[in-house]
């Protein structure tokens, strides 16, 4: 049995950019964010923008992470056994 795992390798690194460029805009995004309250200024439409761009990112960072971590440990699941079936048939000399 022979499975090429490098469509899945590539397809497990595009998830791992993926997640790694949310954690970019995530820290871009934060920069934004006042921890102080604005009530009496009007600021309060800005800091709720930012509040909710970062849970949206934070939600999708989220299960991304869990995918690909998830997606990773299937490829290199996939990859031992392969190895293990290759050993297991391979006649000793």
């Amino acid at each position: 049995m022979h499975i090429d795992l490098r469509p899945l390798v590539v397809l497990w690194a595009v998830l791992a950019v993926i997640v790694t460029a949310l954690v970019v805009w995530r820290f871009k995004v934060a920069r934004q964010e006042d921890d102080t309250i604005h009530v009496l200024h009007g600021g309060t439409s800005q800091q709720s923008a930012v509040a909710h761009k970062l849970e949206n990112i934070d939600k999708w960072g989220k299960v991304l992470t869990v995918v690909t971590i998830a997606f990773g440990v299937l490829v290199g699941a996939l990859y031992f056994y392969q190895v293990w079936v290759q050993q297991s048939t391979t006649i000793g000399g």
